[in-house]
């Protein structure tokens, strides 16, 4: 996969996990046992383009459709997707809820500590009005069949209000350290009254697979 040199965004930790063929190791071991050819693939938190890349360029999927927060992610992720020659790979700057509106979202220079969350005691990071868009209008129009799901920590709120019952399967990295004990159940237990199930090939460590049926 190529990745467009940009030294505002591929630094330190980032580009170097890129160089080593490192990065997001377990998301992407799980995301290639987990998505299958003709899937239709909606993946929330779409980072630099990494995921949504890998799923289009090696499962040959219908679509990915991928939701990114970070407003100065986008013109990236889209020079990712065309330098890969994706015609099947999209982005959106929005993040999903029950209910349509606007969120702030706060960036910071470490890309990926970037977040819906204001940390107490820092000083005033970037910010920026975020669309909300309608999470069951969004799954309805675009019938996903795989959730791919990296929001930092704000799985807890967000997995419980979707429509979940859609899917066929789903890799979600859990965030326990912020979410603790009861927000990991609450995200299993949302998987599992939807009548889907933990898969452990798919999983390692906080990435974490579901799936209807093996």
């Amino acid at each position: 996969m190529k990745f467009p040199d940009d030294p505002a965004i591929l630094r330190g930790r980032i580009r170097k996990l890129l160089r080593q063929n490192a990065y997001e190791a377990k998301e992407s071991e799980a995301a290639l046992r987990v998505v299958r050819e003709g899937d239709r693939v909606i993946e929330l938190g779409g980072g630099v383009g990494y995921m949504s890349t890998l799923v289009a360029s090696k499962r040959n999927v219908a679509s990915v459709h991928s939701f990114e927060a970070n407003p100065n992610l986008i013109p990236y992720i889209r020079r990712v997707h065309a330098a890969n020659g994706l015609s099947n790979a999209h982005v959106t700057n929005a993040i999903l809820g029950p209910n349509p509106g606007k969120a702030d979202f706060y960036v910071r220079d470490r890309i990926l500590s970037s977040s819906l969350t204001r940390f107490k005691d820092e000083d005033p990071p970037e910010t920026h009005q975020i669309d909300v868009l309608d999470a069951a209008q969004v799954f309805a129009d675009l019938t996903p069949s795989v959730l791919i799901c990296d929001i930092e920590g704000a799985e807890v709120d967000l997995i419980p209000t979707l429509p979940l019952d859609t899917l066929r399967a789903a890799i979600i990295e859990l965030h326990p350290q912020w979410i603790g004990p009861e927000g990991v159940n609450k995200v299993f237990a949302a998987f599992i009254q939807a009548g889907m199930a933990y898969y452990h090939r798919g999983s390692h460590n906080k990435v974490v697979a579901f799936r209807r049926s093996w």
